[in-house]
């Protein structure tokens, strides 16, 4: 058995359940990025020196995994959970992360390390997965629970655990050299 199947040469695939669909599909963009996602945090992984970060990260991975099996996934046939506690393991890491002396409370500008500029480009990655999730469900389209807690509390994740890196090589990539100034209520 070949991976080069052809059936993929007229724009069509086959989700789970042998349904085939566009690749342009909802459901097919939002398991695509997740699986972009996968990959960005393989390459993160790749030039992480951390064994402890180094494994978290992977563990992530496989539960990327799971999510974008739950996501690719249509109504109508077995779909993954996504278990609560993998959702509330994410949150006590950001917790943790979050308490640590001297954390970025503030914007940050990607790229100070490679590392958390690889983490940073996994975490706009995550963002854009979470709105192509949201999106399939505005569609009408069943989505598997808790997929989009797990998403958002990942970016929050993905963030944190770079700046936490920054600070521990006592690199600097807040965005603001005035922090009284504001440009933006969001900001």
């Amino acid at each position: 058995m070949s991976i080069s199947t052809k059936r993929g040469d007229h724009g069509k695939t086959n989700l789970p359940g042998k349904k085939r669909v566009s690749k342009s599909d909802l459901r097919v963009e939002a398991y695509g990025t997740i699986d972009e996602l996968i990959s960005i945090i393989g390459f993160a992984r790749s030039i992480c020196t951390d064994q402890a970060h180094s494994s978290r990260l992977k563990e992530i991975q496989r539960e990327l995994f799971l999510v974008c099996s739950a996501v690719a996934t249509p109504p109508g046939e077995e779909i993954p959970e996504i278990t609560t506690s993998v959702i509330e393991k994410l949150t006590t890491d950001v917790h943790k992360l979050e308490a640590i002396n001297g954390i970025l409370s503030d914007w940050s500008i990607p790229g100070e390390l490679p590392l958390t500029a690889a983490l940073d480009v996994a975490r706009a990655v995550c963002r854009r997965a979470e709105r192509r999730v949201v999106q399939l469900r505005e569609s009408g389209e069943k989505v598997a629970d808790n997929v989009l807690a797990y998403l958002n509390r990942l970016s929050d994740f993905l963030w944190i655990a770079g700046r936490a890196i920054e600070l521990a090589a006592g690199a600097n990539a807040s965005l603001r050299t005035d922090p009284g100034k504001r440009w933006t209520r969001a900001w």
